[in-house]
């Protein structure tokens, strides 16, 4: 507590700097400020509130050190986190471009992840993005000297795994004439290497399917790519299946379909895509297909299932756009390392044997249920009430990161905070529940067909403005209706007020006062 003693000495003179070096300093550590349980200086809150409420704060803070309480340590930790929130929403832009352009500045010779994360909590400038996503999701390490080795190391293994997986088995297994008497395309053998192409092919039957149709309201995925892989452009895995003839023969591959839980996707195309390619070129959603396949063939565990072809799309949409040719040339290999980094936290989802553990999507959906029922009980009961259960609406919602909910913009936007959040499972929760209070009045008014059709077939609305609500809700500064004093609004027309912001509103005069001085 040294640090807020030594602060408070400088309020008590009213020097000018004094406010502004409490607020407007960088948070590093425990040194910097002393906090209790709420928050870490370490981690962003994700706090943001209006420019009273954060003088209400300041207030509070200041009031509580002069009065030497302990509750002034986590007033001040909150009015921080407050104050680099708001630098990062409204009209202070290029402050938060410039606060993360510092953070990721070539002199630092290891990048801060508390605050890239705080930087990056309520988006990216997309020149930005693709190198802040490598490091969110921990494919770059943070001491940036170790990049030139760490990413030609690891794109080097990539390309010649796809030498391995790809380019050669697939040159032998079509090869006229190389069966044996052991090995031919009637043998049963589950070893057989005929056995696998044919099992392979089937897989790949089901990625086609889905790739050519990824994110339809787009061309992006079936435009020519500029980097065609060097070897493998060459073995078009489409042109594999379409000589076996499997696409009235593939049943479906995601147990996301049963049971009617995943809706029809909200997406869709303005024109239909042909099924005729150039095969001189090579289409952004074949180097997606390429990267898929060789998910499902080195992670034999998790089984290619329809919706990872959604995650991995807008991945790749991300590094396939840097500005920096030389990392573009690299999406390929980027993308299959950062999806395998995001599906080893969310894998379980998409693997049928664990839906009903304590880890797969049926456990997901009820802590989202339970967390729901927390929240907004009213909600919950009609709901239930209806005959709405989670699975009808959340299962995809939950599954797909809702990158089937928004346009392609927005669901990097989320992702943006998503990827920052140091419990990501937890935040997405946040972000469903501010989409279902973003309807609420119009759900308790529904019967169940009307209720469905808002949940399946979310209307488009200001994502920005359900990350600042999912930000409120995780710190508990959001006024879900059963805690408002005025039950006939709902809390994202009310903004519930912590209590230890009421005790020195009229503090803000002092505030002023001093910042004249």
């Amino acid at each position: 507590m040294a640090s807020i003693a030594c602060r408070a000495t400088r309020f008590s003179v009213g020097t000018r700097w004094a406010v502004r070096g409490l607020f407007d300093s960088e948070v590093r550590g425990s040194g910097s400020i002393a906090c209790e349980g709420e928050c870490s200086p370490s981690e962003p809150s994700g706090k943001n509130v209006a420019s009273s409420d954060k003088d209400e704060y300041l207030c509070s803070a200041v009031a509580g050190i002069m009065s030497g309480t302990e509750q002034c340590c986590r007033n001040v930790c909150k009015a921080v986190v407050i104050n680099k929130c708001l630098m990062a929403m409204g009209g202070k832009y290029k402050e938060r471009m410039l606060q993360l352009e510092k953070v990721l500045l070539l002199e630092n010779s290891e990048i801060d992840l508390g605050d890239l994360r705080l930087c990056c909590s309520f988006g990216v400038p997309d020149s930005l993005r693709p190198l802040c996503w490598r490091l969110l999701l921990g494919y770059l390490p943070m001491e940036r000297q170790q990049w030139p080795v760490y990413l030609r190391k690891h794109r080097e293994i990539y390309n010649s795994l796809v030498e391995d997986v790809i380019v050669h088995p697939g040159q032998v297994s079509i090869t006229p004439g190389r069966e044996t008497a052991e090995d031919h395309p009637l043998n049963l053998n589950p070893s057989s290497e005929w056995n696998n192409y044919f099992k392979d092919n089937e897989v790949l039957a089901q990625i086609d399917k889905d790739v050519r149709r990824l994110c339809p309201e787009i061309d992006f995925f079936q435009r020519i790519t500029s980097y065609p892989h060097r070897s493998a452009a060459k073995i078009n895995l489409s042109h594999r299946i379409q000589q076996e003839n499997l696409y009235s023969e593939v049943p479906p591959s995601s147990h996301f379909s049963a049971g009617n839980f995943i809706a029809s996707p909200t997406k869709t195309a303005s024109k239909e895509y042909s099924n005729v390619v150039d095969e001189n070129v090579e289409y952004h959603w074949q180097v997606v297909e390429r990267v898929l396949f060789m998910y499902s063939k080195l992670n034999p565990g998790v089984k290619y299932v329809q919706g990872m072809n959604e995650i991995m799309g807008p991945l790749y949409y991300v590094f396939a756009n840097d500005a920096d040719g030389e990392w573009a040339e690299a999406a390929e290999a980027d993308t299959y390392y950062c999806f395998q980094l995001l599906m080893s936290e969310i894998k379980d989802n998409f693997i049928k044997t664990l839906d009903s553990s304590n880890c797969g999507i049926e456990s997901l959906l009820a802590e989202f249920n339970e967390r729901l029922r927390n929240c907004d009980l009213d909600l919950y009961n009609h709901l239930v009430d209806v005959g709405i259960k989670p699975q009808f609406y959340a299962f995809r919602w939950l599954s797909l990161l809702l990158s089937q909910e928004f346009s392609l913009p927005d669901v990097i936007n989320i992702w943006d905070s998503l990827f920052s959040s140091p419990d990501r499972l937890r935040f997405l929760h946040w972000i469903c529940l501010a989409m279902m209070e973003k309807v609420r009045i119009p759900l308790l008014e529904g019967d169940f067909t009307s209720c469905l059709e808002m949940l399946q077939n979310y209307h488009e609305t200001d994502v920005g403005e359900l990350i600042v609500v999912a930000h409120k809700m995780n710190e508990g500064c959001y006024c879900f209706k059963k805690s408002c004093k005025d039950n006939g609004k709902s809390g994202f027309s009310k903004l519930e007020r912590n209590p230890t912001v009421k005790l020195a509103s009229a503090f803000t005069n002092v505030l002023r006062t001093l910042s004249k001085k």
